[in-house]
């Protein structure tokens, strides 16, 4: 796994303070990384944990120790370092057999660094049976062991294992670095700037959405703004037969970048300067589309956008539901 600091996108602050803590010995036993998803908390959660458990002097982690290559090392065969994830097909749950599990590690004495890390990942999956073990865990920590929760839903976890834990904040990650950090990964310029301006903040979206196609399926969902009062019975079969083969994560994507594009005319009749736009580069071409789409039409159509994103979640039939969502559109 990397662990290097530098090699990080963003969160300055965090990590300096982070980093602060740990050079003057004042790290908590547990911290709690609270933010978004995939704007990095739990890349900076393994970078501290190289660093607590890094064997070098100096600038930790040092990436030359014997700790530093034991996390490096593909089979993840440090033994002293923990990760939890959640587990399950329908619905991801951390339970409490994966907590007692880790505790039993966690209470015994470091093997090869001078202190165990355990990173609980998705922290807010665990179940309450779970939280109330580890509460007693942070509430009385055995040796010498840091405990790092991550969540996107901090609200979730109990107040009593927030209460025990330092709060670590990390916001959405500006646009420039997302875009230069896309485009150092070989995407162009025109393409990384695009993609930074849909992912919310994001790079595991920004990433998601690059490798799905993302920008695609936004030019997609724009051509059907563009046409759906031609569009034709025919041609909705058409299309509800060719979409309804595409896997629901990809669907799901569609109806966002529609529902996004809707979004950005109401902001255009809002302000027409705004920057709050969600795809900038699309300005000119939703703003010429204002004369066709009156606020309530736009309104309407997002009602219709929200109900299939909500129906998407349930056992539909796909094929069904996008033809049905497109002939509702052309009533609008």
């Amino acid at each position: 796994m990397e662990i290097a600091w530098h090699k990080i996108i963003g969160h300055t602050r965090a990590i300096a303070r982070l980093r602060t803590l740990l050079r003057e010995g004042r790290l908590p036993h547990a911290l709690l990384f609270s933010g978004p998803e995939g704007v990095g908390k739990l890349r900076v959660a393994r970078a501290l944990a190289a660093s607590l458990l890094c064997l070098g002097e100096g600038e930790l982690p040092c990436g030359r120790c014997a700790s530093c290559r034991a996390l490096r090392a593909e089979d993840g065969a440090h033994p002293d370092f923990l990760e939890l994830h959640p587990e399950g097909k329908a619905v991801q749950t951390i339970r409490i057999d994966a907590i007692r599990q880790m505790q039993t590690t966690a209470a015994r004495r470091p093997t090869l660094s001078r202190r165990r890390v355990v990173i609980i990942d998705d922290a807010q999956c665990m179940n309450e049976a779970a939280e109330n073990g580890l509460l007693k865990t942070l509430e009385e920590p055995s040796g010498a062991v840091t405990f790092i929760l991550v969540t996107s839903a901090k609200t979730a976890l109990l107040d009593t294992i927030i209460s025990r834990c330092m709060t670590v904040g990390f916001g959405m990650l500006p646009e420039a670095q997302l875009a230069a950090a896309l485009e150092a990964r070989g995407i162009s310029a025109q393409d990384a700037a695009r993609l930074a301006s849909l992912s919310d903040g994001s790079f595991s979206r920004a990433l998601a959405l690059e490798a799905d196609d993302g920008l695609m399926l936004r030019d997609d969902a724009l051509a059907f703004l563009r046409e759906r009062a031609c569009f034709t019975p025919a041609r909705v079969f058409e299309r509800g037969a060719a979409m309804g083969e595409w896997p629901r994560e990809r669907l799901s994507e569609w109806f966002l970048c529609f529902h996004t594009l809707l979004r950005d005319l109401l902001v255009l009749y809002g302000n027409g300067a705004s920057p709050l736009l969600y795809h900038k580069d699309l300005r000119q071409a939703l703003a010429a589309l204002l004369s066709e789409y009156s606020e309530q039409r736009v309104f309407a159509l997002v009602a219709l956008t929200e109900e299939a994103q909500h129906r998407l979640l349930s056992n539909v039939n796909t094929r069904l539901l996008v033809e049905g969502f497109f002939l509702r559109c052309m009533e609008q």
